[in-house]
């Protein structure tokens, strides 16, 4: 079982969720486990707060954050799984089934804050949304209907979180680097990358999908993060001097 500590270590993130009663069941399904932290991306500008499916969940629906980024939802998180049916989608990420995921999620909860992240009900994740995650979670629903209710797929994730908690891996690295500190690393690779001329505005936004992914890959810590982002500044620095 998890304790009180790593349940509030977790941000369940819904971006840009359509159906208001959807993000109600889903505060319900986090109230139900005992997990109280909502975020939403929400570009539909909906009126959720009194969905009247939050049974039992008025008040964690009210205190619910809004973003309007991804990026800025898990600016303090220094884990991010993906859900997602996936079907045809190539993806570069390790995917991992749910009775897998969970535990290793759980392990996590213990070092610092986590987000799982769930998509919109009608295309989940985008490819953009993806990116900014350290590897993905599955529910293995069968192959001629793999789409499950956002509300029902947020219960039952968080059910295996809450299963795999006596399961859970060692605690990962509490140092970590954050959303935010990998954010501005990716940032200053980009500019630094389109200073140089590596970057083309043609190619700018294959390369931009790359260069998140692979910082992804790389681990990094938040002391490790904050040195390779001075060290880009300073070429790109260099580099427009170099120019003018």
């Amino acid at each position: 079982m998890l304790t009180l500590e790593q349940r509030s270590n977790l941000r369940v993130v819904l971006v840009a969720a359509r159906n208001p009663l959807n993000i109600g069941a889903a505060a319900r399904a986090m109230s139900n486990f005992g997990f109280t932290h909502l975020r939403v991306v929400n570009t539909y500008e909906l009126s959720f707060r009194e969905a009247r499916s939050a049974v039992g969940a008025p008040q964690l629906l009210q205190q619910a954050e809004e973003f309007s980024s991804l990026a800025e939802a898990i600016a303090d998180c220094r884990l991010v799984v993906g859900t997602s049916a996936l079907e045809s989608r190539q993806v570069e990420q390790a995917v991992h089934p749910l009775d897998e995921g969970g535990p290793l999620l759980a392990g996590h909860l213990g070092a610092g804050k986590a987000a799982i992240l769930f998509g919109s009900e009608k295309r989940g994740l985008s490819n953009q949304d993806l990116n900014h995650c350290h590897w993905l979670m599955r529910i293995p629903t069968r192959e001629e209907h793999g789409s499950m209710n956002l509300g029902q797929a947020v219960a039952v994730c968080l059910y295996e979180l809450i299963r795999g908690g006596a399961l859970s891996v060692p605690p990962q690295n509490s140092a970590a680097a954050t959303g935010a500190e990998l954010e501005r690393l990716n940032q200053s690779l980009l500019e630094a990358l389109k200073a140089s001329g590596y970057t083309q505005p043609q190619t700018e936004a294959a390369a931009a999908e790359k260069v998140r992914r692979m910082i992804l890959r790389m681990g990094l810590d938040s002391s490790d993060a904050e040195t390779w982002t001075g060290m880009l500044g300073k070429m790109q620095r260099a580099l427009l001097h170099k120019k003018d």
